[in-house]
């Protein structure tokens, strides 16, 4: 289902809590929301669709991905970037790794590890900053 995006920094800035295999159901609002803003989003996490858990969705190109309980695991090479935000107006400067590993659990709730470098990885690390109630 297609959620509102939230605004509410106050909201925002909160610490997610962990996702369950109850919480999968999160997964495909995440989808729908995102293909609905798809022209200027490409990547959410939970609480930008209201809901306080650790899952996000990142687009990777061909596909897009939800991880559950996100965990970078490696990260190398830092830049400084400038980022916006759906939730957000404006951009904002932030620091980022050219080259992370993430550990996530998958859809069907098996575990996951993927490297990711370049613009996926930027996107991947601002949702994660989402789900620690960091905005940028």
């Amino acid at each position: 289902m297609v959620k509102p995006i939230v605004k509410d920094i106050f909201f925002l800035a909160q610490k997610s809590e962990p996702a369950t295999k109850k919480d999968l159901w999160i997964g495909q609002d995440l989808e729908d929301t995102l293909a609905a803003n798809r022209e200027r989003c490409v990547g959410m996490a939970a609480n930008m669709i209201g809901i306080k858990k650790n899952i996000i969705i990142v687009n990777m190109g061909v596909a897009d991905v939800v991880m559950f309980n996100p965990v970078i695991i490696k990260k190398d090479t830092p830049y400084e970037t400038e980022e916006g935000c759906l939730s957000l107006e404006g951009v904002r400067p932030t620091m980022r790794f050219q080259n992370i590993e993430v550990e996530y659990y998958d859809k069907n709730w098996k575990k996951q590890r993927q490297k990711l470098s370049g613009w996926t990885a930027q996107i991947c690390q601002h949702e994660i900053d989402h789900l620690e109630g960091k905005i940028i």
